[in-house]
This record gives structure tokens, C-alpha cells and sequence, in this order.
């Protein structure tokens, strides 16, 4: 049998759930264009998650939705445009 090639493999210690995620008010914050987030995956919400890649990545909020977010990250030397709700996205503290 062949080993599992899914989206959350190798994921045990990186979404590990943690003890304080921020409650209610980290899913009822508005963000405005050109902001700055922080992408912390919330392993108890399944939907709308982003790929363990971009976990602890910051990026530029691009697109403001009902639900979630579109955000540009800087990977190397591209820039990708990750989609994510609002329960894996946090603001960046000091800018």
C-alpha cells in the first residue's frame, strides 16, 4: 500500500489545537484592503482553511468577502494569493 499523499499530511505538531485562539472576536473583526495579516491555521474549522504551507506566513489583505479573505504572500520570489476565512486569520500586531 502507498503512502497517503493528502492536504493535511504530516500536520500532527503544526495544527496541534492551541489553548487561545482569540474566540468570537477574531471571526467578527473587519479588515480593510491593503492590511496586514497574520494566516494562524484553526484546526477545529475544517472550512476555508488554508494549506499547511502558509501557516504563521504575513501577507496583504487583496480582497475583502462576507466569509473570507483573499490575501498576497510573498513566497520566495513569487507571490501567491491564498483564499482563507476569517477563523484562520488574525491581524498583524505592531503595523
Amino acid at each position: 500500500m502507498g503512502r497517503s499523499k493528502g492536504y493535511r499530511r504530516r500536520t500532527r505538531s503544526l495544527l496541534k489545537k492551541k489553548t487561545d485562539l482569540g474566540g468570537l472576536s477574531r471571526i467578527l473583526r473587519d479588515y480593510s484592503l491593503g492590511q496586514k495579516v497574520v494566516i494562524k491555521i484553526d484546526s477545529t474549522q475544517v472550512k476555508g482553511m488554508p494549506h499547511r504551507r502558509f501557516n504563521g506566513l504575513v501577507g496583504v489583505v487583496t480582497e475583502v468577502g462576507v466569509r473570507g479573505l483573499r490575501i498576497d504572500v510573498p513566497v520566495g520570489d513569487k507571490t501567491k494569493s491564498v483564499v482563507a476565512r476569517k477563523e484562520h486569520i488574525a491581524p498583524l500586531v505592531g503595523s
